[in-house]
């Protein structure tokens, strides 16, 4: 096997490893959240379960916005990935061993536990942005790398879920435990995978600008924003609208999301080597387009198998439409500037997934789901039609890629 397609599959695990440990907290979340110490009567952050719950989640979701963005400086100012890596993944694991023994300590407030959410949230995005960056920087295609991202990715959503349920119900701190052991694991195993980063180090000041001198990564970011933001509208108000509309049980509601999970997660590798042969503007702008027309369906649907039908088709397009962006952020930016770059591109990510539970769960208990799946699927209509002329102009296609390495990797 090629170092390149050894390492590729390495940090897809490592990827997988990271973003599974999150998720795996989130199905026992309000039992966790009690757990740990969540108290209407001693904290105004935990007025009611959901009160509690959604700060959790918020102290990590802020955390990462805050901080990406320094691990990827750091990364690309150093001209180093791997420690940080393992600085960031061994202290996120402490993060997530220390959030476990609050119960057993027992003098912990719940905002001295929010306290510790954002230091393991802080650590945690580290690990993950800089492992999607190592693939950024290995040679082969930039559609295929990030297409091994995006299999880890889809993978870690659609199983992390399930596991922390069942682990859930043994123990509500066992998802905590077996988090802080996956971290381990990814500090302990990155090294196998050789650091690719561009010899040299910058200054902070010249990585930032030399960012903010690529306007066109707005592209990418607007697109990220926009797709992380359907996948938190499905994550809150799509799991609570098919319960509402089909009277489904908590287990046909996790087959029905894994109709958008099994096609989403297993053809994003596939799917970023056709942008690498193609290009990026078909799978972008078309994929993003007919994506939005996808979320639609779903909301128009009348039965679970019609729904079930267009989940999948909502699946297949999400795989269309992924690793093309990230490959794109790729193409756009600087070698020296990589781990900037990814870094604004998860922080966009982030910023688009907190707005997926606040404007989808906010039209949606106020206006309905009708409005609400249009407005989601609106947007991802609307970013596809007004980005065409941009994408037009930069001629993104298989002949003129914005690096010749892309195309002689790919």
């Amino acid at each position: 096997m090629h170092s390149s397609d050894r390492d590729r599959v390495v940090l897809a695990a490592l990827v997988f490893a990271v973003l599974f440990s999150q998720v795996l907290l989130y199905p026992g979340v309000a039992t966790l959240v009690e757990t740990l110490g969540a108290d209407a009567a001693t904290s105004a952050f935990a007025a009611t379960p959901l009160d509690a719950s959604m700060w959790f989640l918020v102290a990590e979701f802020a955390a990462y916005v805050t901080f990406v963005g320094v691990w990827g400086i750091a990364s690309d100012a150093t001209g180093r990935r791997t420690p940080f890596i393992v600085v960031g993944s061994l202290a996120g694991a402490l993060g997530y061993g220390t959030l476990a023994a609050v119960p057993s300590v027992g003098s912990v407030s719940f905002e001295g536990v929010l306290l510790l959410r954002v230091f393991q949230g802080a650590m945690t995005i580290g690990a993950f942005s800089l492992t999607m960056t190592m693939l950024m920087d290995l040679e082969g295609g930039h559609g295929r790398n990030m297409g091994a991202a995006g299999i880890a990715i889809g993978l870690g959503a659609a199983l992390g879920a399930p596991v922390g349920g069942q682990l859930t119900e043994l123990d509500p701190r066992a998802p905590l435990v077996v988090a802080a052991g996956l971290l381990v694991c990814v500090g302990g195993l990155v090294s196998l995978a050789g650091d690719r980063t561009p010899e040299g180090s910058r200054s902070v000041r010249a990585l930032v600008d030399g960012v903010r001198r690529r306007p066109v990564l707005s592209l990418p970011y607007a697109f990220g924003f926009v797709d992380r933001l359907t996948a938190g509208f499905f994550a809150l108000v799509g799991t609570l609208y098919f319960q509402e509309a089909f009277d489904l049980d908590a287990g046909m509601t996790g087959l029905l999301l894994a109709c958008f999970f099994a096609p989403f997660a297993l053809l994003q590798y596939p799917m970023g080597a056709l942008s690498d042969r193609f290009g990026r503007t078909v799978p972008i702008v078309v994929g993003s387009a007919c994506y939005g027309g996808g979320i639609l369906l779903v909301g128009a649907s009348p039965s679970v198998p019609t729904a079930a039908i267009a989940m999948i088709g909502v699946g297949i397009l999400g795989a269309l439409v992924a690793p093309a962006t990230m490959a794109l952020v790729t193409d756009l930016a600087d070698e020296s500037e990589r781990g900037t770059a990814m870094a604004g591109f998860n922080l966009a990510g982030s910023l688009g997934f907190l707005c997926g539970f606040l404007v989808g769960g906010t039209i949606a208990g106020t206006y309905g789901y009708g409005l609400a799946f249009v407005v989601v699927g609106g947007l991802e209509i609307a970013i596809a039609l007004i980005t065409v002329p941009a994408f037009l102009r930069l001629s993104v296609d298989r002949t003129e890629g914005f690096h010749a390495g892309d195309r002689g990797d790919a």
